[in-house]
């Protein structure tokens, strides 16, 4: 699999869009936009530069994108009264995969805008100059010292390809029976995820050591894990209920054994140890703050409306991210059965013990 050429959240408005389904990640991202924010604010107090140059990567194509860029806005206008400069104008870059849905976020700027400027005062509110940057940010981007700030949220658990360690010298796969790291996983197999995630997190951190100038700050909001253990009742248990729906759809003759065992997600969840270790290795930047947060289920479930289960609500989110590249390994067939199986068993499992995934929102400042 060419993940740069397959991989992307589903497109367009419908009922198994990512614009549809990305509400659990817009609740993550909100219980910590106050970092943002200060952040933001923190730097802009600092140095107030007269263009401000700022990339969301991996901005994906629904309405999280323009939340962020809204809370961005904001902070900077009010700043700049409370300092009484002038507002700096603000260059914002979007980046993505090219297959990405780019066009929805551009049919949604003129209101977006409008909405923006709504009861604002032009001559005090910064100026928006926007653009679509399509690439793996597993590279360079952006022209030397052009970016101030960076924010990336629920993107970087995501790598650049399969761990190609994970396939033996006749291309099988050594991790059968799961899709990515689980309970009957060898080490050779959680070694390999590892050994790409470092190399993918150390060229993503060069590649902005170019690009972000001396005191930028970037806010990296990322899936991780507890500890040094790799399977726990949080991230990786949403794979380990993928894999047993699938092994459900080998049991109906719904698809080859075979087939699911030459299949591996490209994803890892890294520990605070990783990533403070990784930032170390690369030394380009330094760790200003690392938070852990846990998602409060409960309170999740009861802010939810609509009627659809907890199970359901996530099966309809990891499909959105995972439709492009179970399409393009198995077909789009067995989309329908494969989900309905997973949101059955995840809400059966979360009927016997909460789930409670991990987010790292850490801070990281140019040297």
């Amino acid at each position: 699999m060419d993940v740069e050429k397959v991989f992307h959240m589903t497109g367009g408005i419908g009922s198994t869009s990512y614009a549809k389904n990305s509400s659990l990640q817009k609740k993550g991202s909100d219980r910590v936009k106050h970092i943002i924010i200060e952040t933001v604010k923190e730097l802009y107090q600092a140095s107030t530069p007269e263009s401000l140059g700022i990339a969301d990567l991996g901005c994906s194509c629904g309405p999280n994108t323009l939340s962020t860029i809204r809370d961005i806005f904001e902070a900077i206008q009010n700043t700049s009264q409370e300092i009484h400069r002038p507002a700096s104008e603000l260059r914002f870059y979007l980046n993505d995969l090219p297959t990405n849905d780019f066009n929805s976020i551009f049919r949604a700027l003129p209101d977006f805008l409008r909405s923006l400027w709504h009861d604002t005062e032009r001559g005090s509110s910064p100026s928006i100059f926007m653009g679509a940057y399509p690439g793996s940010f597993y590279g360079r981007l952006f022209p030397n010292n052009s970016l101030h700030f960076v924010h990336s949220s629920y993107s970087l658990h995501w790598l650049s390809r399969v761990p190609p360690e994970l396939y033996d010298e006749e291309g099988k796969s050594i991790n059968k029976g799961c899709i990515s790291i689980c309970e009957s996983s060898p080490e050779e197999a959680a070694r390999a995820y590892y050994k790409q995630f470092g190399e993918d997190f150390w060229k993503f951190l060069r590649s902005r050591s170019e690009e972000v100038v001396v005191g930028g700050r970037m806010v990296l909001i990322f899936l991780g894990r507890r500890g040094a253990e790799h399977v726990d009742r949080g991230n990786s248990f949403f794979w380990e209920i993928l894999s047993r729906s699938f092994a459900v759809l080998v049991s109906k003759g719904e698809v080859e054994e075979e087939k699911v065992d030459s299949y591996e997600v490209p994803f890892y969840a890294p520990s605070r140890e990783e990533i403070e270790d990784g930032v170390g290795r690369e030394g380009s930047f330094e760790v200003e703050r690392l938070f852990t947060c846990i998602s409060d289920e409960a309170a999740e479930e009861a802010a939810d409306e609509g009627g659809m289960s907890r199970g359901k609500r996530v099966a309809m989110a990891v499909r959105a991210i995972q439709e492009s590249i179970i399409s393009d390994h198995f077909g789009d067939s067995i989309l329908e059965s494969l989900f309905h199986t997973y949101a059955t068993l995840l809400d059966q499992q979360i009927a016997l013990h909460p789930i409670r995934p991990l987010t790292f929102v850490t801070v990281l400042r140019k040297l």
